[in-house]
């Protein structure tokens, strides 16, 4: 009785869509296609899309558990009433990247809050997610949206909030949004006016080439050794997998003297379907391997990959032996951080008591790092946002300079507090900076990553996902998570569990006295299991995709030793999710 209640909720809410979301035809050409399937209607009505710590992110479709104008109208919606009751005469700066309909959901965005009485400052070609983050700042804005789904396959697209310090949004500023998103309904409750109107009123403008400039100098700023870098001899292939790199990156890479740059043609201009890249994520190999075979015929000194919203970028290097080399986001960010401290010590420019940033599933290695240069590390949850808050702490203490760099493991890196999200432009200059140096002292990059490794250990990190589809998936996340807090391992891959860590109960008990301390991390769905020896498990569920992620940490004096710990880890612990 209960599943034919169920079908019969799907079934009204979806006449109500076949008879309400004509605004897109497309849409209406999907219902009407899967009109007689039943699990085709539950999927996509089961649930209303769900409005996280981020804001939306989704696949592309019809219904209330899909990326639309209309879940993105209603977003929008709940995001204006937050800012109506939180400012006077508020605004809102929009980005997008290249992804299906970006552009028409921008719009979309663009006209309900203008509806609403709000002023609307939207770039008007696609431009990276930290521009965004800077034009919410420099334009004094109390909020923004970016249109992006990141690293995502081609059929998800997305929209996440920001705040007035150009963050993500906060937890209870998510909070509330939902609360208010929740009270509406996705047709009736929903203001919207027509885009150009608005912008013939002046109530929505275009984001002019002075914020654009503006940000480029505060990007070249955070620049070092940059006048080496036009004498270097340094040569790059960069491909901005069809997304919204292309532009900034070169033109930066450009003014620091880094002209050798051969781009890689497939992947340059903006491509929503990602035809060459299915996956557009700079962190795997699939995605570079258009990149990689440019690779073997320009032979450079650095493979340049940003992912679509130009905020992650990912590099190879040649290998020694004809290839090339993928480093992980671990090892640039911690190469990164190295030569940070040592080039601003040599050239004076280190601020007192400087600070690094990173999440707690970024690598260890950073703490032997920070300890050798006298930097304080500040351990943060995932997601850049927090890292953008830690600085946002030093500005209102009048501090910021003291912070030096940021980064996350899932390879998003900040040098300044110009922005408060992950800059690829940024990273790609400083990368590429940092190889141009090395390479006038005779260094490869990958013999500054075993120079790295000799000096700090070998840490062998690794992510792995574990995908669970559609409603019974996210009640078989739910059990493994509760299985693992209720009854944690003793021991994995034969090394005894000697902490074992629960964010979202906020605790860190000893295993061997069963001592309990308050971890004081704001509440999330994270375990952490810290193995003897300096190994360590943890595990998470996306907060975007429907995925359990592990990352594991193999810690031991040589890489042959920490790879081969590393697949025990793995072997063992990944039968969680079987």
């Amino acid at each position: 009785m209960r599943e034919m209640d169920k079908n019969r909720e799907y079934s009204e809410v979806y006449n109500s869509w076949l008879k309400n979301a004509a605004d897109d035809p497309d849409l209406i050409t999907e219902l009407e296609a899967v009109i007689d399937d039943e699990n085709a209607v539950s999927d996509r009505f089961y649930r209303d899309l769900e409005f996280g710590t981020g804001g939306l992110r989704g696949v592309l479709g019809a219904g209330t558990n899909r990326m639309n104008i209309y879940t993105v109208r209603r977003a929008t919606q709940g995001f204006a009433d937050y800012l109506n009751q939180e400012y006077t005469s508020p605004s809102v700066a929009i980005s997008f990247d290249s992804r299906i309909k970006s552009d028409v959901f921008s719009k979309a965005a663009a006209e309900v809050l203008a509806a609403n009485g709000i002023k609307v400052h939207i770039y008007s070609e696609l431009m990276p997610t930290p521009c965004l983050s800077f034009a919410v700042r420099a334009l004094k804005c109390q909020g923004g949206i970016m249109v992006t789904a990141s690293h995502n396959p081609a059929k998800y697209n997305g929209y996440k909030v920001y705040g007035d310090d150009g963050c993500q949004i906060t937890l209870r500023g998510a909070e509330i949004i939902l609360e208010k998103i929740n009270s509406l309904d996705i047709f009736s409750d929903v203001k919207t006016a027509d885009f150009e109107e608005e912008l013939a009123k002046g109530n929505i403008s275009y984001i002019g080439q002075d914020v654009i400039e503006s940000f480029y100098q505060h990007v070249l700023a955070e620049g070092i050794n940059t006048e080496l870098c036009a004498s270097s001899g340094l040569k790059v292939v960069y491909t901005p997998l069809n997304g919204a790199g292309n532009k900034p990156v070169r033109e930066i890479l450009s003014r620091i003297g880094i002209t050798d740059v051969t781009v890689v043609k497939e992947q340059e201009n903006p491509d929503g379907n990602f035809t060459t890249c299915p996956y557009p994520n700079p962190e795997i190999r699939e995605a570079l391997e258009v990149g990689l075979r440019y690779c073997d015929e320009v032979k450079p000194d650095l493979l340049l990959a940003t992912d679509p919203d130009c905020d992650r970028v990912g590099i190879a290097v040649p290998d020694g032996n004809g290839g090339y080399a993928l480093f992980s986001g671990n090892e640039v960010g911690a190469m990164l951080l190295e030569y940070i401290c040592e080039q601003r010590i040599r050239k004076g420019t280190m601020p007192e008591a400087p600070i690094a940033v990173k999440t707690i599933v970024t690598t260890d290695i950073v703490y032997s790092i920070a300890k050798a240069y006298g930097v304080e590390v500040i351990d943060v949850l995932t997601g850049f946002k927090f890292i953008g808050e830690q600085i946002g702490l030093l500005e209102a203490k009048g501090e910021e300079n003291r912070y030096i760099f940021g980064y996350e493991e899932s390879y998003g890196y900040l040098s300044g507090s110009y922005v408060r999200d992950k800059d690829a432009v940024n990273a790609s200059m400083l990368i590429c900076e940092m190889a141009a140096y090395y390479r006038t002292q005779g260094i490869t990059l990958m013999q500054a990553r075993e120079n790295m490794y000799r000096k700090y250990g070998v840490f062998c990190q690794t992510l792995y996902s574990f995908t669970f589809e559609g409603e019974s998936g996210m009640k078989k996340m739910d059990e493994i998570m509760n299985g693992l807090r209720t009854a944690p391992p003793a021991e994995i891959a034969g090394l005894k569990v000697v902490r074992f860590e629960d964010y979202k109960l906020s605790i860190s008990r000893d295993t061997a006295t069963g001592e309990e301390t308050a971890l004081t991390l704001p509440k999330s769905n994270v375990l952490a299991f810290f193995l003897d020896g300096g190994s360590k498990v943890i595990v998470r569920p996306s907060g975007t995709e429907p995925k359990i992620k592990t990352y594991l940490t193999a810690k031991k004096p040589t890489h042959e030793e920490a790879e081969e710990l590393e697949k025990k880890l793995h072997a063992e612990f990944s039968k969680n999710f079987e």
